[in-house]
């Protein structure tokens, strides 16, 4: 099931509040977790089990890390299972074939591939899970002592599939004390709203074009449409992982949850260090607190720090996909993040923002490339065609300019401050009229989206299969 589907919509969504709010407080938890165990079973019922003991084993290995505080090795001991077991399973699920595969191709020798489907959301929920257990073992958060609750929590249906990664001190609170109120559920259906319009009216209506470029001849493929095609593959992404972390922290929202930002505009930075910061926050913020500053992060010099960055960035790109453009991407990001800390700042800080803003822009879309193709030689021909201007425009190119223009236009409005702007100028102008019009485009979104759906053009979300 997804957030963007009639039935999560229409039945599953409503029957749910429904049932949410009419029962006493002690048994909101209850509801949550069943809810989120028919939500992840719709698609996934077979591995249910295996987050059941995840969830036990993170559980008992927080308790006994708590009971054995003033022993340092029991601690370690039960800090080691639960991370090895956790790393185990991820590896086991997203890597093996990717192994496999790569030694064949060394040693010529012809191991079957295990083609085991990979669990929707695997890398999200370790990831939850890791943060939880090293936070318990740091002393940063007090171990929790109901499983009732910790099953709440690390089963969140509205993160659950692709984020953002909730940290336990974020909901810890939240999990006894729900914060329910009117504000905060009007707040979060606006929120879900507003998700769903980026996801299903500009995510899959862009993505279209980059779907028919990507299956195309890129041999023939001119300079123009070339970059018109990864423009539309990066607004394609925003759109999709954005709308997908807007719906699940308005679903949150909704249920008296506060999540964390995930998103906050990446496309007007003006360097790949902002960008990071814009993008995909809650996996950034991870990997800052749990590899980047255990490493010892800029504490110990420039040559640990250079080293620091690329362990992360490799992470970083492996992360995404067992793949070596995954990886190459990664560390594309860590190279430029480590020239940017060296030189390239002081540069931009002097260049202007339109300069800035180019820069971040071009290494962005360049970056996108790589993520976009698994096939190393794609990736070659793709830029190729980018940078050929030999071979400029032609009919064909025409045909999808003129045909998804408009769409790239809005998305790339949309993915600046110029919205939000004309919103908050219109409500400072007349807060009556503002609110009236906020109303009608809320349900005007909501209507287009429906419309949509029915007609079965929604695409799954890209993110799932990480």
């Amino acid at each position: 099931m997804v957030f963007s589907s009639i039935v999560f919509l229409y039945i599953f969504l409503p029957i749910m509040i429904f049932i949410y709010f009419i029962v006493p407080n002690k048994f909101k938890n209850a509801v949550m977790i069943i809810a989120s165990l028919i939500f992840f079973a719709w698609g996934e019922i077979r591995y249910i089990f295996i987050m059941l003991l995840l969830a036990i084993m993170d559980f008992t290995c927080g308790k006994k890390i708590n009971q054995y505080w003033k022993d340092k090795k029991k601690k370690k001991l039960y800090l080691f299972i639960d991370i090895s077991v956790n790393l185990l399973i991820l590896f086991f699920f997203k890597y093996a074939d990717f192994i496999i595969t790569n030694i064949n191709n060394i040693t010529n020798l012809n191991i079957p591939l295990l083609n085991i489907p990979l669990p929707i959301g695997v890398s999200f929920n370790t990831f939850q899970s890791l943060s939880y257990i090293i936070d318990v073992y740091r002393g940063t958060v007090k171990c929790e002592k109901s499983f009732y609750n910790y099953l709440a929590y690390t089963t969140l249906f509205p993160q659950i599939i692709a984020g953002p990664i909730v940290r336990y001190e974020t909901v810890d609170e939240e999990l006894e004390h729900k914060n329910i109120s009117i504000d905060n559920f009007t707040e979060g259906i606006k929120r879900f709203i507003i998700g769903l319009g980026k996801k299903v009216l500009i995510a899959n209506n862009i993505g279209a074009l980059w779907n028919l470029i990507e299956i195309g001849d890129y041999e023939s493929l001119t300079f123009v449409l070339a970059w018109f095609g990864i423009i539309a593959f990066a607004l394609q992404i925003y759109f999709d992982f954005s709308g997908y972390s807007d719906m699940a922290i308005g679903v949150a929202k909704i249920f008296g949850m506060d999540f964390d930002e995930n998103f906050n505009l990446p496309y007007i930075s003006k360097s790949i260090t902002e960008f990071w910061r814009r993008w995909h926050i809650t996996l950034s913020s991870w990997f800052r607190d749990y590899i980047y500053i255990p490493l010892g992060g800029n504490r110990e010099g420039i040559i640990k720090q250079i080293r620091n960055i690329l362990i992360v960035w490799f992470l970083t790109g492996a992360w995404h996909g067992a793949s070596w453009n995954f990886i190459l991407w990664g560390l594309y990001f860590g190279v430029i993040l480590i020239l940017e800390k060296v030189f390239i700042l002081k540069i931009l800080n002097k260049a202007g923002k339109i300069f800035s803003h180019i820069y971040a822009i071009f290494l962005i879309l360049i970056g996108w490339v790589i993520f976009a193709f698994e096939d190393l030689s794609k990736i070659g021909m793709y830029l190729q065609a980018m940078f050929n201007i030999n071979n400029f425009i032609n009919n064909e190119t025409l045909y999808y300019l003129k045909n998804y223009g408009v769409i790239t236009v809005i998305g790339i409005i949309c993915s600046t401050m110029i919205v939000k702007k004309l919103i908050y100028k219109l409500n400072q102008t007349n807060q009556k009229k503002g609110k009236i019009l906020e109303i009608v485009l809320y349900m005007a979104i909501l209507v287009l989206c429906t419309a949509n759906l029915v007609s079965d053009s929604f695409n799954p979300f890209l993110y799932f299969r990480f």
